[in-house]
């Protein structure tokens, strides 16, 4: 998403310059590490303004853009360096929680409120951070939610060779052509990552008695631990491909039937937009912002958040009903050419911009 906000700022002829490479993650929520990270950021403010203030006016920076602002990972230099030179400070993708205002993140938690506080415009792309978002803001601010979008063309490109891709995909992983494709995307790993496959694995256990093949694209730490979880089928409708490059998703994805992902805590999943793209259905559990991608009955199925035997029978449905699978999937790409496109994700943002140095004069 950071590459999309990037590339969309560029679409829009904006100069973007990546100001920083501080990677201010605090994993543990570590006192020391914390301070290290501190340590680094204050450094960078100093560099940063040295090298912004020498400048003459009118070749300094008009806007600071920061993405993906939480407890985790607050933003300790985009507000200083904002006040420095007088521009305007926006945000994409904050969220607040004040249950981590005490403990082991307290520090972090303490620097994001304060960043969001500073903040001039909020890019909302999860709803459901508003609420706790929203009460920050100072006056004259705003939110904006913008739909979370994608560069489709390649997307767009596999959907309309589908019948090609599928074709290639069933010789080389030797599957059964009379039989659908269920297909994954997602990184393995501890966490919601992890248990939207364990998920995933039991769902399709109570439908062992109906014809399915599943292709799982990815990889990660836990990659072992998630094929443990599907050791009880048989390895003939259960193929790993570990990562592949986007264009390759691209095929794999249109070559499916279904797309298939539970949605643990997802903030919204770009594979589950990826795969709408690719004119493909998808099913997957109402979490976060998935339900914002997905229209219930029309682009896939969303079931019951956390709800296994939901997600069973939403499968078994589609699975059963080839047209109905092919009108959500047209239906799906649709959407995506309409409401996601990296093109009106730029105007959007354009707007935003300009609405937020209003009132700035260099």
């Amino acid at each position: 998403m950071a590459r999309l906000l990037i590339s969309a700022l560029k679409y829009a002829g904006h100069d973007v310059l990546l100001a920083s490479k501080l990677r201010s993650w605090n994993a543990k929520g570590e006192n020391q590490a914390q301070k290290r990270i501190e340590s680094r950021a204050s450094a960078s403010i100093n560099r940063l303004k040295k090298r912004f203030l020498s400048e003459p006016v009118g070749k300094r920076p008009d806007a600071w853009f920061t993405y993906h602002l939480y407890y985790k990972a607050s933003d300790l230099i985009g507000p200083e360096i904002s006040k420095a030179l007088g521009i305007p400070y926006n945000v994409a993708e904050a969220s607040h929680a004040p249950k981590r205002a005490k403990g082991e993140w307290a520090s972090g938690h303490e620097a994001a409120e304060a960043a969001i506080r500073h903040a001039d415009h909020i890019i909302s792309l999860n709803p459901t951070d508003t609420p706790c978002v929203q009460p920050l803001l100072k006056q004259n601010a705003a939110i904006t939610h913008l739909k979370p979008f994608l560069d489709a063309s390649n997307l767009f490109k596999a959907a309309n060779q589908s019948a090609r891709n599928r074709d290639i995909l069933v010789r080389k992983l030797d599957l059964d052509p009379t039989v659908p494709i269920l297909v994954t995307v997602a990184m393995m790993r501890d966490g919601d990552k992890f248990a939207s496959y364990r998920n995933l694995a039991d769902a399709l256990e109570r439908l062992k008695q109906t014809p399915w093949q599943l292709v799982i694209v990815g990889d990660g730490p836990k990659r072992k631990s998630v094929e443990d979880l599907f050791a009880n089928f048989n390895k003939k409708i259960t193929r790993f491909l570990g990562k592949k490059a986007s264009r390759e998703i691209a095929d794999i994805l249109s070559s499916a039937d279904l797309f298939l992902w539970p949605a643990v805590n997802e903030a919204y999943g770009m594979a589950i937009l990826e795969a709408q793209a690719a004119g493909r259905p998808v099913i997957a559990a109402n979490s976060g912002g998935v339900g914002q991608l997905i229209r219930d009955g029309s682009t896939g199925i969303l079931t019951e958040k956390g709800n296994i035997q939901d997600f069973a029978d939403a499968i078994k449905s589609l699975l059963s009903d080839p047209n109905r699978r092919l009108a959500m999937g047209e239906a799906a790409k649709n959407t995506v050419e309409k409401d996601h496109t990296l093109e009106e994700a730029s105007k959007i943002i354009d707007f935003i911009l300009v609405e937020s140095n209003k009132g700035y004069s260099k």
